[in-house]
């Protein structure tokens, strides 16, 4: 794998960067922008991140059309707002509607539209825009997109039945439904922005990752789904390498990385692989984004931890004893660590006496959480691929009943979106809480506030519409009041004290509110600051955790804990030490 070196690398015009958030890659866009325009290229840089963090990294007020940057002569930014021109889109379908259909179909309408993948059409929608004007093209030697669109998205858009306005008749409860029913009109520049997507000579998709088996899996799945396209024109960028060690944690952490990068998946190894080192600081500030790919600055944060009471994760562990909590949650985005923290939460409960069912849909941990000699645990594994399959059966049976081929066709594509998986695991989880009245439910991988909404607005248009397509169980019709009750449902949430996973937790946190179930205590896992490292780069690093952890702090009320990094995949007693 060789170093990141731009001068050394053949880029294309368009450069889409991609990846799971939290890898970094509005950092190496920005990175890569800055070094272009430095060696006197015109670039254009447009972010889509709702999590984007680019006004604070170019110190400079952003708009959607695009700001010059001083201190980069020959760099425009540009910082879309999807979840605005999601609300707006949103609106724009709906509006036709009101008045003429009844409230709860609207309402079913509206939650269709709410989820993730409306937001990326909205700013696929805004990006066409960019990657289709002429003058642009002319005006710049290089156009950076920070996120590009998933293989999901992609199959969506090419769709002939996309185009069809079917949303007010559609029931089967599916995330996508309908989001494209509102742009007829610019079918021909979608279909421009893609085929530019595809061609190899325009464009380059940088999917970026971290030296970490989940990331990297995540990175395989997105080079597969995107060469099932025809998009080929792929590149691997690995962030946050440790090239070397001096003290134990330090050592731990590069063994990890170089065991993740050993392993590293099949799909990826065609691809070309460079990688970016670790660097001890926070990509914000231009002497910061112009020194990513060139060199580090051991800088330690002048920032103070705001309370001195951090709680373990035992005192989690107590208030859901005492509040007598029946169905407990982890959420967070992926790769933050969920299945360990419920894992711990099961077995700390047990210990006090309660019985407990640990649910889980990682398929390793059975083996890793099976905690011998403890009769107040089970446990059961959901497999997230067979739900997902059962779900899909049951819909598309019913939607081939009634729908034409290339409605049947729209409606399998949707039927792939990860709110649809959501949805059929959950079915699953509601069926384990049924069977599980006399125990604490403990459940690792819970759906998002967007996904309940979904399930409950369906529930009403059911009651409007005869006709539907998967249908809603009585097991999910019983759970979601249940979990409205704050006496007996509890949500951990779970992230890292990292920009972006914080953002995304605070998103998912106003989604849990929107859906009307209330959250409390908040997990910082894997935190280098709670180490005692002494390495220079870890131990810069882990002050500039300090700014998360006092926002978590003052998200949470103070009801939040710190979990220390570790090495090893945590098990046993083990699981119960912060």
């Amino acid at each position: 794998m060789k170093s990141f070196e731009l001068n050394k690398i053949s880029l294309t015009k368009y450069l889409f960067f991609t990846g799971k958030g939290g890898v970094g890659k509005t950092s190496i866009a920005c990175a890569t922008a800055v070094t272009l325009a430095d060696s006197g290229k015109k670039v254009l840089l447009v972010s889509t991140d709702p999590a984007s963090n680019l006004q604070d990294v170019f110190s400079t007020e952003l708009d959607g059309k695009g700001v010059a940057i001083a201190e980069v002569p020959g760099l425009v930014v540009a910082n879309l707002d999807p979840i605005q021109a999601a609300a707006e889109y949103k609106e724009s379908v709906i509006a036709p509607y009101r008045g003429k259909l009844p409230d709860a179909v609207l309402a079913n309408m509206e939650e269709q539209l709410s989820g993730s993948c409306t937001v990326e059409i909205a700013a696929f929608n805004e990006f066409t825009n960019f990657i289709t004007d002429e003058t642009a093209a002319k005006e710049y030697d290089h156009i950076i997109f920070d996120t590009a669109p998933t293989g999901h998205t992609l199959r969506m858009l090419q769709l002939p039945s996309a185009w069809s306005n079917f949303i007010s008749e559609s029931t089967h409860g599916a995330s996508c439904l309908g989001q494209l029913s509102g742009l007829e009109e610019r079918k021909g520049m979608y279909k421009q922005a893609v085929n530019t997507l595809a061609d190899g000579k325009l464009t380059t998709l940088v999917l970026v990752s971290r030296p970490e088996t989940s990331p990297l899996s995540e990175a395989e799945r997105a080079s597969k789904e995107l060469a099932d396209l025809g998009v080929h024109n792929q590149m691997l960028v690995v962030n946050g390498v440790l090239s070397a060690y001096d003290d134990a944690i330090s050592e731990s952490l590069y063994n990890k990385q170089q065991k993740a990068l050993a392993a590293i998946p099949a799909e990826l190894k065609n691809i070309a692989a460079f990688f970016v080192p670790l660097r001890a600081y926070n990509i914000t500030g231009m002497e910061n984004v112009r020194n990513l790919l060139t060199k580090d600055l051991f800088t330690v944060s002048s920032e103070t931890i705001n309370t001195d009471n951090i709680p373990t994760l035992n005192k989690v562990i107590d208030d859901l004893y005492d509040s007598n909590k029946k169905v407990i949650f982890t959420m967070g985005k992926g790769g933050v660590g969920k299945t360990s923290i419920a894992a711990a939460i099961a077995l700390g409960l047990s210990e006090k006496g309660k019985k407990v069912h640990l649910t889980t849909t990682d398929p390793a941990a059975h083996l890793k959480f099976v905690i011998e000699g403890n009769a107040n645990i089970t446990m059961s594994h959901i497999d997230e691929k067979a739900e997902l399959k059962r779900y899909q059966e049951e819909v598309l049976k019913k939607a081939r009943e009634t729908m034409s081929e290339d409605d049947v066709a729209y409606v399998e594509e949707d039927l792939r979106s990860p709110c649809t998986q959501e949805i059929a695991v959950f079915r699953a989880f509601a069926e384990v809480v049924a069977k599980s009245e006399n125990e604490v439910v403990v459940i690792d991988t819970a759906p998002t506030g967007h996904t309940l909404l979904l399930l409950d607005s369906t529930q009403s248009y059911h009651k409007e519409v005869k006709r539907t397509q998967g249908d809603v169980p009585e097991a999910v019709k019983k759970l979601l009041p249940r979990l409205r009750n704050a006496d007996e449902t509890s949500v951990v949430i779970v992230t890292l004290a990292e920009t972006t996973p914080v953002y995304e937790a605070m998103r998912l946190e106003e989604d849990l509110h929107r859906a009307e179930i209330a959250t409390k205590w908040w997990v910082i896992n894997s935190s280098l600051y709670a180490t005692d490292t002494t390495n220079a780069l870890l131990k810069a690093k882990a002050s500039h955790e300090i700014e998360w952890i006092n926002k978590v702090d003052e998200i949470s009320n103070g009801n939040f804990v710190v979990i220390k990094w570790k090495a090893e995949d945590v098990k046993g007693d083990a699981l119960l030490e912060s």
